[in-house]
């Protein structure tokens, strides 16, 4: 899956806030990302992500 530093990711299961686009931080074994409604970051498990990303969008500038 190719993902990046700085895309828009949209999730199947909703945070708790209410949102469901998280912001990719940083790229590894585990990704870390920021909820886009109330600004909490989370770390997860890359397997786990990659089986609830729904859509990509990307940032092109």
């Amino acid at each position: 899956m190719d993902i990046q530093i700085g895309d828009v990711l949209t999730v199947k299961k909703p945070h708790p806030c209410g949102s469901k686009e998280f912001e990719v931080l940083r790229i590894g074994a585990d990704f870390k990302i920021k909820c886009l409604g109330c600004g909490h970051v989370v770390t997860v498990a890359r397997s786990k992500i990659e089986k609830n990303i729904r859509s990509v969008s990307r940032n092109e500038e």
